[in-house]
């Protein structure tokens, strides 16, 4: 049988049906654009994708899903987002066997593999695997964030940034694990989920070959070997690996906590921060150890405590040498160099080094107590206090004494026993 798709791009080799798919793709090469919008101007490469479009300013989506009702623009749309409902995915990668929904998705992932970057950034040459992630790269030069929150005014610079924060507010989380039942806001949150069921992690450093469940974690891990920090803070100056964590550092500086516990009413400046929250007043601990069995409610701290077991300590002082197993306790360490007390308390006037650390402190004046124990209802001042307490109840001492054999509920404890009592005996003998 003839291969159908038989012509093919001289900019690039990519192959197409027919003569009129070529012509479309080769725009993507040349930059043009020759269908404009009559209502935004906004310009395309074809006619049809101007149509799906124009229907944005209408506001109409046809097509609804039998299913959740859900609407969409196009038929495709529909189609594609049926198959989350059926869980078909007739689209498998010829190199690792994996499934997609969408022949898209598809071709994106094999670029996990090829290693290609065919959209490249006209202001920095920064390249991206997929148009998608190009647009949302561009919007970081120009500033533009066109999409705003009808609930609370806040701004993106893409629609599904939007509607994934709107989620926020709702509470909605359409995507489930079929493994625990475990709901996502979004797809690609369930995706990274699922990994942690099967173990599998698909993306590895050319570097030194460690593997991560996602491409965006890899990306990050490898700027530790090429230091490179490309976003800098307006602020402060503070140069960070990827725009998420700059977005985030500088609402210490403004003060924004745009995420809130529906249970308590405390305020977060990062979702996944909320998330974790969350889990005090639910109990769930959906991160277990593989090593000795214990159980986390977060993933972060899960990756903190496997460091026990290993031995590992990525993060290095470039100051001292010194090294680390978490990066907050790396970031804790470098302010013994700098000597930098940033976060001031509008109260007393104390400066801390870590907005963390102000926040504890602020609660000596508020007196607020966050961290209720659900087995007699004693609070908290801290997670820690909360965290040492419980054991009260497990009758659970971690630490135990190699001189006397004695076991202890808490660590300051230990240490205190060990220095008044075993020191004594060791002196004796």
């Amino acid at each position: 049988m003839e291969n159908p798709k038989k012509i093919s791009c001289p900019e690039c080799g990519k192959c197409f049906r027919s003569n009129s798919y070529l012509v479309i793709h080769q725009r993507t090469h040349t930059g043009e654009k020759p269908f404009s919008c009559s209502e935004c101007m906004k310009c395309y490469v074809s006619k049809s994708v101007l149509r799906h479009h124009q229907i944005k300013h209408t506001g109409e989506k046809p097509f609804s899903c039998s299913e959740c009702e859900k609407c969409f623009l196009s038929n495709s749309h529909l189609v594609i987002h049926q198959r989350m409902h059926t869980g078909e995915k007739p689209f498998s990668c010829s190199e690792c066997g994996k499934c997609f929904i969408s022949n898209s998705q598809l071709v994106k992932h094999q670029r996990t593999h090829t290693g290609e970057k065919p959209f490249s950034c006209s202001e920095c040459e920064k390249c991206f695997i997929s148009k998608s992630h190009l647009v949302k790269h561009q919007k970081s030069h120009t500033g533009e964030k066109p999409f705003s929150c009808s609930e609370c005014g806040k701004c993106f610079s893409c629609h599904t940034s939007l509607v994934f924060h709107q989620r926020t507010h709702t509470g909605e989380k359409p995507f489930s694990c079929s493994e625990c039942e475990k709901c996502f806001i979004s797809k690609s949150h369930l995706d990274r989920h699922q990994k942690t069921h099967t173990g599998e992690k698909p993306f590895s450093c050319s570097e030194c070959e460690k593997c991560f469940i996602s491409n965006a974690h890899l990306v990050e891990h490898q700027k530790s070997h090429t230091g490179e920090k490309p976003f800098s803070c307006s602020e402060c100056g503070k140069c960070f690996k990827l725009r998420q964590y700059l977005v985030v550092h500088q609402r210490t500086h403004t003060g924004e906590k745009p995420f809130s516990c529906r249970e308590c009413g405390k305020c977060f400046n990062q979702y996944s921060n909320l998330v974790s929250h969350q889990r005090v007043h639910t109990g769930e601990k959906p991160f277990s150890c593989t090593e000795c069995g214990k159980c986390f409610n977060g993933y972060s701290s899960l990756a903190s405590h496997q460091r026990v077991h290993t031995g590992e300590k990525p993060f290095s002082c470039p100051e001292c040498g010194k090294c680390f197993n978490r990066h907050s306790n790396f970031a804790r360490h470098q302010i013994v160099h700098t000597g930098e007390k940033p976060f001031p308390c509008c109260e007393c006037g104390k400066y801390f080094a870590r907005t963390g650390d102000l926040v504890k402190h602020q609660r000596i004046h508020t007196g607020n107590k966050p961290f209720s124990c659900s087995e007699c209802g004693k609070c908290f001042n801290q997670h820690s206090g909360l965290a040492s307490h419980q054991k009260v109840h497990t009758g659970e001492k971690h630490f135990s004494c190699s001189e006397c054999g004695k076991c202890f509920v808490n660590k300051s404890n230990f240490v205190t026993h060990q220095r008044k009592f075993c020191n004594t005996i060791v002196l004796m003998s």
